[in-house]
């Protein structure tokens, strides 16, 4: 957050009340015109979030009208917009209040800068802005992909993509499993933006080349192919779409790790996939999410 946004004299907190699975696109919508957005659970039991984001009152409204109404369309679900004046110092206690240290798997912890340093030996730390926690590791396909990750960490792949990097977090954790160069691309500039500031946050800004573009058409990621290993935690029906182009860009041997799907959604996903030659090697599940790492035959 830049010091002209922290100190402005009319903020606002914007936010939604939605399930899990819409959370994604009204986060992204949030990301449009928001300078900070956190994602707060409001009911465990029925695994209902609240997406919060701050802005100055009267910001891009048209902007935020259209990225509403996309994620409207696009997920079903008619959430009502709710705004309230607010100061910044307020949204963020309640931001670090709600992101306490995470414990992902056997390797990762996930911390935000609001804490004190930890110095535990046994786990890969990776810090993060609570302030825009959005992919900070707290929702179950991020988590997926980390444990995902994990397990492979004795195939040493040279070639990473991480399609659809979000706050960077999963590139992160590749860097400092692997000490190898990732390639992280979104289509957000905003998104590109914090990937690339969280891992100079983390001392690894060298091993993280973010770039702007729209996947598989992004002139760096053809260039770069073929990939021994990529990440893609993105939603169902644009993974499937993504299929061919992904197949197509993938070593022989190489290892697909794939999130952003309800279980629900998995056969759907695993079948556009396997019509690219690709084969199911392990299904992980957080809640409601699944994972799905995928392999190509050599």
């Amino acid at each position: 957050m830049s010091a002209s946004r922290r100190h402005a004299s009319a903020l606002e907190t914007i936010s939604v009340t939605v399930a899990d699975e819409a959370v994604p696109l009204f986060e992204q919508a949030f990301l449009t015109v928001c300078t900070t957005v956190g994602i707060f659970e409001a009911n465990e039991d029925q695994n209902i979030w609240r997406v919060e984001g701050v802005k100055d009152v009267g910001h891009a409204e048209e902007e935020l009208a259209r990225a509403l109404t996309l994620a409207r369309l696009m997920t079903g679900v008619d959430a009502e917009l709710v705004r309230e004046r607010t100061e910044a110092e307020g949204w963020l206690a309640r931001t670090y209040e709600a992101f306490p240290q995470q414990d992902v798997g056997r390797r990762f912890a996930i911390r935000g800068t609001h804490l004190t340093p930890s110095h535990k030996r046994d786990r890969l730390t990776i810090t993060l802005d609570a302030g825009i926690a959005f992919g900070s590791g707290e929702h179950g396909s991020t988590r997926g992909c980390l444990r995902a990750l994990e397990d492979m960490a004795w195939r040493k792949p040279a070639r990473i993509l991480d399609m659809g990097c979000g706050s960077g977090i999963l590139a992160m954790a590749a860097a400092r499993l692997f000490n190898k160069r990732i390639l992280a691309v979104d289509i957000e500039p905003w998104s590109v933006r914090v990937a690339a500031s969280n891992a100079k946050l983390n001392g690894i800004g060298p091993l993280i080349d973010a770039r702007l573009g729209n996947g598989w058409l992004t002139p760096a990621v053809r260039a770069k192919a073929p990939y021994d290993l990529v990440f893609a935690n993105i939603l169902a029906r644009p993974l499937c779409k993504m299929a061919r182009d992904l197949g197509s860009h993938l070593a022989p041997g190489g290892t697909v790790i794939l999130a952003g799907l309800l279980t629900t959604q998995a056969r759907m996903v695993l079948a556009a996939h396997r019509r690219q030659g690709l084969v199911l090697e392990k299904q992980y599940y957080e809640g409601e999410w699944s994972t799905l790492v995928l392999r190509r035959r050599d």
